[in-house]
């Protein structure tokens, strides 16, 4: 059970992504940095990316009937580009990341990285007619780091989704995000640092490593 929460956390994630969203007609289209280069504003920026995604997916026939390869490509090409995977490893490393060796937090990013395209692939297959909605953005869409907040609504009650983002250039990218009051990071923190007390730094990502290629097969 212990990796369970952490799983709907980023299944949810990736089945937002994968989904054409709604916006206010308040929402701002663009911003522009210190440096005179226009942005997408942050909320406009989810939706762009969800639509990219969704028009893929709703035209690939391969992806359609499950192809892995093809759908890994899709994830690494659509999705990772827009994830600060450096930040967000280190964020579910807690204080640990701090005594990681440069190697050992390579091979934890690079398994942590296996993790998140499992689960987006595996949600893939799950998006049916849901729809993202995008809510009115709270707070300066100039800042560097601004929070989303959004709901899937289909079938059900609405799933809270919100993103935390930080401006990288002339793009946004995640860095944590919350699913009905959960914040991916902080799950995966708490459920690390118990596996990193049992059984070290180096055991935890030799059980990344046997449970990312365990469901390769």
């Amino acid at each position: 059970m212990k990796y369970l929460i952490s799983a709907m956390v980023g299944l949810s994630l990736s089945t937002a992504l994968l989904l054409g969203g709604s916006m206010p007609l308040q929402a701002q289209v663009s911003v522009t940095t210190a440096a005179g280069v226009a942005v997408d504003a942050p909320d406009e920026f989810v939706k762009k990316i969800s639509n990219d995604i969704l028009n893929q997916l709703k035209t690939d026939s391969a992806i359609k009937s499950g192809d892995i390869s093809k759908i890994n490509a899709l994830v690494d090409a659509k999705v990772l580009p827009y994830v600060n995977l450096p930040r967000m490893t280190a964020q579910t490393m807690g204080r640990y990341w701090r005594t990681a060796t440069p190697e050992q937090k390579q091979q934890m990013q690079e398994e942590f990285k296996t993790l998140l395209m499992r689960t987006y692939a595996g949600a893939f297959s799950q998006v049916k007619d849901q729809t993202l909605f995008v809510k009115p953005l709270r707070g300066n869409p100039e800042d560097k780091e601004v929070l989303v907040r959004t709901e899937i609504r289909g079938r059900g009650e609405p799933i809270q989704l919100d993103y935390r983002l930080e401006k990288d250039g002339a793009s946004w990218k995640v860095y944590d995000f919350n699913v009905m009051g959960v914040w991916m990071g902080e799950q995966y923190r708490s459920s690390f640092s118990q596996e990193i007390n049992a059984v070290g730094i180096d055991g935890l990502i030799a059980k990344l490593a046997e449970r990312n290629k365990a469901n390769r097969k």
